[in-house]
């Protein structure tokens, strides 16, 4: 299978949509799930700010990056605010890919710290980041209630100059 990683296009709207839509669960979002016909890009998140991995042409998965805080301090830090491998896509490094491509991307833009926040059952998401050098850095324990239990939110980042 060959895997290319780009910046998502705005022609990518329809297929990122399609895979948001096939890969939410409870057990990876706190959010509610995106309504049917809902657009994939929009203000929090345009083409540029997502990396989308094409497996033998196909779009399989992407990751979106975006500033964490607005201020001028936390310039440096940037958040993966999404992460999504089309169903039929998982287990062949498309995740790794992504975060990978987009790690280095920030790195290369003078990006300081990469954060993250991943629930705390989500384990398969988790061995992900840390294969791409992600360490935990706080786990917010209960902050979420989702279908009637309490779910810790994990915080979890990397520092791009300094990767092993």
């Amino acid at each position: 299978m060959q895997i290319e990683v780009r910046t998502a296009r705005a022609d990518d709207e329809v297929a990122l949509a399609r895979i948001d839509r096939l890969t939410w669960s409870s057990g990876g979002s706190p959010a509610p799930p995106p309504p049917p016909g809902a657009p994939f890009f929009g203000d929090r998140v345009g083409p540029g700010a997502v990396l989308v991995a094409e497996a033998d042409g196909v779009v399989a998965g992407y990751v979106a990056v975006g500033n964490s805080l607005p201020v001028p301090a936390h310039r440096h830090v940037r958040e993966i605010r999404g992460l999504a491998v089309d169903p039929d896509h998982v287990g062949h490094g498309i995740g790794r890919a992504l975060v990978t491509a987009a790690v280095d991307r920030e790195a290369r833009a003078g990006t300081v710290k990469v954060t993250l926040r991943v629930l705390g059952p989500n384990a398969a998401a988790r061995r992900v980041y840390e294969a791409c050098g992600f360490e935990v850095e706080g786990v917010l324990r209960g902050e979420f209630r989702i279908d009637g239990h309490l779910v810790d939110d994990v915080l979890m980042a990397t520092f791009p100059g300094s990767r092993r």
